[in-house]
This record gives structure tokens, C-alpha cells and sequence, in this order.
């Protein structure tokens, strides 16, 4: 079974068992969360299509991790005014593993 999950402005597809990152959620290591609104769900050839959203299906997850994602330099060159300025920044994300889809 699969859903189609709106977690963090983004849409990530999946199943029980996938490990998946996503911004900053409130809550302790251990603990379980539900992700929602569900966009889509199914299993096999049946497909649910919410308008807009799925009410029956709740997908729950583990919080994993509280950590902080890859670094994203940016740079700014000017060409023939001798400046220039890099920054750096790290977005704070959460890794879930995902429990249950029912």
C-alpha cells in the first residue's frame, strides 16, 4: 500500500517502511506523528483520489532523527568590482520512518 502525503510544502510518495526527510517537525526522538493531509492512497490496481484530500487514510511515523540537512553554499560574484560574497546555510530537517498506512 502507498499514500501521497502533503508534509512540510512538499509531496512525497510513500509506503510502510520508507525513511524519508522532511523540515522541521515539533517532537522528541521515539515519538510517533501522524503526516497528513493524505493526497492519494492505494494498493494494487485500487486507487483512492481525494478531492482535495482522503479523509479515511491516516499515515503515522517514527521520528528518527532531529538533524540538520547538507549545506547550501551561495555565492555572489560581480564581475570588474572586485566583490564577492559566499554564505552558507543548513536547513533543519526531521527523518521519519513510516509505521502504518490505514
Amino acid at each position: 500500500m502507498f499514500a501521497i502525503v502533503a508534509a512540510g510544502g512538499k509531496q512525497f510518495k510513500v509506503a510502510e517502511g520508507d525513511i524519508i526527510d522532511l523540515q522541521r517537525m515539533d517532537g522528541e526522538v521515539g515519538a510517533q506523528v501522524d503526516l497528513g493531509p493524505v493526497l492519494m492512497s492505494g494498493a494494487g490496481s485500487e486507487v483512492k483520489i481525494g478531492a482535495p484530500v482522503v479523509e479515511d487514510t491516516k499515515v503515522t511515523a517514527t521520528i528518527l532523527a532531529q538533524d540538520k540537512g547538507p549545506k547550501v553554499i551561495t555565492f555572489k560574484g560581480r564581475k570588474r568590482k572586485d566583490s564577492r560574497t559566499k554564505k552558507g546555510s543548513r536547513q533543519m530537517i526531521t527523518t521519519v520512518k513510516i509505521v502504518s498506512i490505514k
